[in-house]
């Protein structure tokens, strides 16, 4: 499973959707207590600092199109229009915070997507 990770610091869940200019992909393995990085795609950022921005569809396609392969996606918040977007696109969206590694541990199992808890996950 790949995870895209919004994040300015690059260890923590910090960051807005529509203000990432770069997201961190994480390849899962067996475990959800061993998430590894695989890359960093940069994007135009979705938001614009005008707060009358019109949602730009080139640029949610150019940020899909980065995330190719990705199947989750976690960000300290997003808004309606790139969430449902993302969905479409078979990204699973999930707010979250703190360091990446605890958060994608912590989204997994909050949706019952952990594959280890029969083998006694240590998240």
């Amino acid at each position: 499973m790949r995870i895209a990770i919004a994040s300015k610091s690059g260890t923590e869940v910090d960051q807005h959707f529509g203000h990432a200019e770069k997201f961190h992909i994480y390849e899962l393995g067996g475990s959800c207590a061993s998430p590894t990085k695989i890359s960093e795609v940069s994007v135009v950022k979705f938001c614009s600092a005008d707060p009358d921005h019109a949602f730009g569809p080139s640029r949610m396609a150019d940020i899909l199109a980065a995330l190719n392969g990705c199947t989750l996606m976690l960000t300290a918040q997003i808004g309606e229009y790139p969430r449902q977007e993302l969905e479409k696109a078979g990204i699973r969206h999930v707010s979250a915070s703190g360091p990446i590694e605890e958060a994608i541990c912590s989204a997994l199992h909050a949706d019952n997507l952990c594959h280890c808890r029969s083998t006694g996950c240590s998240c």
